[in-house]
């Protein structure tokens, strides 16, 4: 897969390799001059550093762009999690976090960062900054969640039958339900032939859908939930990032991550700067990435990070 990377519309960039458990390989990209201000872009459920290409070759003649494709997600390793497999990955909220950590680390980023986060992006860099706070000077948020369920906003019934029900996780990993969807139904314009495959590609089987599904099925609805705590925590402190400089920038057509998440969010972050887009869904800078990209970079270009 890796070595298919080029055949992917606006995506002509060399994936970095990096052995973060034994015998288990996270494909990233480290886009930029090594001593530009550090931007980590984090993609969620069912995309991949895909998602982000715009925003890399719009930022990445100054700033330092890192974006990891999740284990199971994109061009990284997609091990199997029954007691069986060799090697085998746990694909839990508290794993990425991990794998996360192991990347920046590796890396030799100690100091600050700007978080780019969409969909389980969202609580996967709230989660790591918990306990990097002081690392975290910007953000930028899009169609994403860093707190449970809001109160007011059922449970979308396409992610119930994946999360709860063998039907769910059949289509999933049988038809490819999930990532055909979100290529469809994530967008209000019609991608591309070609980018409808980009996003897709990853997911090409039974055993390399492991991740979509897996994602559902860890998300956290009550405290018996393996990921509650530390999402619980992430909302309860949400409010001490409301000093930092941070955009979202919000599709309003998305089922999922809806009014009711931006909302929280707002609240929480109440001097953020503020994009709403009554034409986008979940995939936003999919449908808005030529006039969203710009004004991030202004955004950023408006904040410069420091050490001090």
């Amino acid at each position: 897969m890796a070595g298919q990377t080029l055949i992917f519309p606006d995506y002509p960039f060399t994936p970095q390799r990096l052995q973060v458990r034994p015998d288990i390989v996270m494909s990233y990209l480290d886009e930029g001059p090594r001593d530009g201000e550090v931007v980590v872009m984090l993609h969620g459920n069912p995309s991949w550093s895909y998602y982000w290409r715009h925003l890399v070759l719009g930022l990445r003649d100054r700033y330092r762009c890192i974006v990891p494709d999740h284990i199971g997600m994109g061009l990284s390793d997609k091990p199997g999690d029954d007691m069986r497999a060799r090697p085998r990955y746990d694909y839990t909220l508290h794993s990425r976090i991990e794998d996360l950590a192991t990347l920046l680390t590796h890396l030799r980023i100690h100091g600050p960062v700007t978080l780019a986060v969409h969909d389980w992006g969202g609580i996967i860099g709230f989660g790591w900054a918990l306990r990097e706070a002081a690392r975290v000077r910007r953000l930028v948020i899009t169609n994403t969640a860093a707190f449970p369920l809001p109160q007011g906003k059922a449970m979308p019934w396409q992610l119930a039958l994946g999360r709860n029900f063998r039907l769910g996780e059949w289509l999933v990993r049988g038809c490819n339900a999930f990532a055909l969807g979100a290529a469809y139904f994530g967008v209000t314009g019609k991608m591309s032939s070609a980018v409808r495959r980009a996003y897709v590609a990853p997911y090409d089987s039974w055993k390399t859908r492991i991740s979509t599904v897996r994602f559902i099925q860890d998300i956290p609805l009550s405290a018996q939930d393996r990921a509650w705590a530390l999402v619980a925590e992430s909302g309860q402190r949400l409010h001490t990032f409301a000093d930092r400089p941070t955009l979202i920038a919000w599709g309003l057509r998305d089922f999922v991550f809806d009014q009711h998440f931006l909302d929280g969010f707002c609240r929480a972050l109440p001097q953020a700067q503020v994009h709403r887009f009554e034409d986008a869904a979940h995939y936003v800078l999919e449908d808005k990435h030529h006039s969203l990209v710009p004004r991030i970079r202004a955004f950023l270009d408006a904040h410069p990070l420091s050490d001090g």
